[in-house]
């Protein structure tokens, strides 16, 4: 064999091989990437009940302990609402009002999180839920100001 078609059978053997690891790659991330919905897009999409992120406002007036410890509050876009049912401990900066994204599965059209994420400051939201609130009108930046 010559060492021109050596080259080329090597050349094509890593091709393959780099397209193989890709290919897995890509298959890994969909099955490992959560996207975020927003209630009205859940409520028209329904993803099953797969794993899901589901990001918007806690609805001012909706949180409900129940008695087994199981907590209760509605999330909304300002258009559309979708029951959170959660069992564990709330984030500390978790209130009515305040954005909040729940990651969980759809069970009898409400959702049965397993991991409430809240605001980790004042001024931070998930770039997909704080993009649908400004589209809506329902969220505006605050102005930044430094602290003396």
């Amino acid at each position: 064999m010559k060492p021109k078609h050596q080259r080329l059978i090597f050349i094509l053997l890593g091709l393959a091989m780099l397209g193989g690891a890709v290919t897995l790659m890509l298959n890994n991330f969909k099955d490992n990437i959560l996207f975020y919905y927003t209630p009205s897009e859940l409520l028209i999409r329904h993803p099953g009940t797969n794993n899901l992120r589901l990001g918007g406002l806690v609805k001012a007036g909706s949180l409900e302990h129940a008695p087994d410890g199981e907590i209760r509050f509605l999330v909304t876009d300002g258009r559309e609402e979708v029951a959170v049912h959660y069992k564990g401990a709330l984030p500390a900066l978790f209130r009515e009002g305040q954005g909040v994204v729940a990651e969980g599965h759809m069970e009898e059209g409400s959702m049965k999180a397993d991991r409430i994420l809240a605001k980790h400051d004042e001024k931070y939201m998930p770039p997909e839920v704080a993009r649908m609130l400004k589209e809506q009108g329902h969220w505006q930046e605050q102005p930044v100001t430094d602290a003396p």
